[in-house]
């Protein structure tokens, strides 16, 4: 079997999966295929060619961040949390040699959204792993595997400190990582980009499309916040290396509220006319 990477999103993907030589993923709306033309690689030549490696980086203790260089697809970060299980949050295409040494031991995978799901299935298999992604997402995985655990409802301890917790929003199976210890035990939130810290680092906020600048509506944004006011957490570590140092929830739901108004507005303002 052929397993085909598409060089826009950089997730791998069997080759009876693309239809018309196009990526799946990529031809949703939430995403967007390259304007250039669709093109594929593989992972073997992805290692082959030398360009590329991916970094482990202690970012304080128990968490680790692997980002890859020069930027390949998305361009997003996964992070190692060493909790009482060593759980690798989403997943980044590149994998050799190296970085597997580098990594060492890992007890489970968990997956954010499809975006992230790059080579998640080369990861899971290597490691000797589970994988765990929600079962809303399931239409979306593109390389099927024994690895994958689809876990359902929304909450799920993968240890005593590592909980998942599916707010929708992005995805109908979006996901974030509740590390209860992390910062000292005030708690991190790592949350891919279902919600994505932006420039001002005390605020976050909320999408359906970031690259084509599709906002959630406000209801779903609403449920998004709800879902976390029982969550204790005082970072957020985002998918691109964005990180709210602290008092991350109030962070969370002040931003839910401001873009909530913003939109409520909107409408408020079109009535008007």
């Amino acid at each position: 079997m052929t397993y085909l990477i598409c060089t826009t999103c950089g997730v791998q993907m069997d080759e009876n999966i693309t239809q018309d030589d196009i990526c799946p993923i990529c031809t949703d709306e939430r995403q967007y295929v390259n304007p250039n033309g669709q093109s594929w690689t593989t992972l073997p030549d992805l290692i082959s060619s030398g360009t590329y490696q991916t970094t482990v980086t202690e970012e304080q203790p128990g968490i680790q961040s692997l980002v890859t260089t020069p930027k390949f697809g998305i361009g997003q970060t996964a992070y190692l949390v060493t909790g009482t299980k060593r759980v690798l949050w989403d997943c980044i295409t590149y994998l050799d040699r190296t970085v597997i040494e580098e990594v060492g031991q890992l007890d489970a995978m968990a997956l954010s959204h499809p975006h992230y799901y790059a080579t998640q299935v080369e990861w899971a298999e290597t490691f000797e792993i589970p994988l765990y992604i929600h079962e809303a997402d399931k239409e979306w995985v593109t390389r099927p595997s024994e690895r994958i655990v689809f876990w359902s409802g929304d909450r799920l301890e993968l240890a005593d400190d590592v909980v998942l917790h599916r707010i929708g929003g992005h995805f109908d199976g979006a996901t974030v990582l509740e590390w209860t210890t992390g910062d000292e035990g005030l708690g991190i939130l790592l949350t891919g980009d279902i919600i994505r810290v932006v420039a001002d680092r005390a605020w976050v906020s909320f999408m359906y499309s970031y690259p084509n600048l599709i906002p959630l509506p406000a209801a779903t944004v609403a449920e998004m916040a709800f879902v976390l006011e029982d969550v204790r957490f005082n970072q957020i570590y985002d998918a691109f290396h964005k990180i709210v140092v602290t008092d991350a929830k109030a962070s969370v739901a002040r931003s839910a509220s401001r873009y909530i108004e913003a939109l409520n507005g909107h409408v408020k303002e079109r009535e008007r006319r």
